[in-house]
């Protein structure tokens, strides 16, 4: 084995800690905030920043047309069915196609696994607490279930932080790698924002959802680096001995 080889393989066990320390503390920090925010929410001590930043994107004299360029409101309802059902399967779908691609049969079930129970943990916390949807101003777009937490930002945090993650983590090289967590992070912030803009959430759910969707991914990356190290999903290329 030559010198090289020798350092990256005393490297590689502290590389492995290093990322299971990043995702617990990921996973703990936003639980954390998910929880203090709740509880602020169901206080109502978040009602006044959440009415001010509402009554902000909408104009003074009639709050029934939201601020910015006449086109704006077409485009963001366009940009908020990226947080859609549909929109997200179809991605789910063409995440787990390409894992296929790959003969990554187990990774591309764990990826189904870890979508699916996020949707159910979603709906689940929608249901407790049962938050109505914000009448301050119109809404722009059609909603019918409870508020808190946003369900466009927490599933599109989901779907796509988690996918990120995974197949990051199955990629190489390492600047693949940001890429795909970079995409999965915009879009994220992009679903959430048209939320607010649009009318249909309170500014808190929205953040509700980035904290549960970010810890799901977090989860999901540690669950998925110990099945990895433990090989019963296939492990990247650049971790697999010759």
């Amino acid at each position: 084995m030559s010198h090289t080889s020798e350092i990256a393989e005393r490297v590689r066990p502290h590389r492995r800690d290093s990322c299971i320390l990043v995702g617990f503390l990921v996973a703990a920090t936003t639980l954390y905030g998910f929880l203090k925010l709740a509880s602020e929410v169901v206080e109502g001590d978040t009602v006044a920043i959440d009415v001010m930043i509402l009554q902000a994107l909408r104009t003074a004299q009639d709050m029934t047309v939201p601020v910015g360029p006449t086109w704006l409101k077409t485009v963001l309802i366009d940009f908020t069915a990226l947080g859609g059902a549909p929109i997200l399967a179809l991605v789910t779908l063409l995440a787990v196609g390409f894992l296929a691609a790959q003969r990554k049969w187990a990774t591309a079930a764990f990826v189904v696994l870890s979508i699916c129970g996020g949707a159910v943990l979603s709906a689940l916390i929608k249901t407790v607490f049962s938050r109505e949807r914000p009448e301050l101003v119109p809404h722009l777009v059609e909603v019918a279930s409870p508020s808190f937490p946003s369900g466009h930002a927490m599933n599109s945090a989901i779907v796509y932080l988690t996918l990120a993650v995974l197949l990051a983590r199955s990629q190489e090289p390492r600047r693949l790698q940001v890429y795909l967590i970079s995409i999965a992070v915009c879009l994220t912030l992009l679903v959430g924002t048209t939320r607010v803009f649009l009318g249909v959430h309170w500014p808190s759910d929205v953040l509700a959802g980035w904290m549960v969707g970010a810890a799901w991914a977090a989860l999901c990356s540690l669950g998925a680096k110990m099945l990895q190290n433990s090989r019963r999903i296939e492990r990247p290329a650049h971790e697999t001995p010759v």
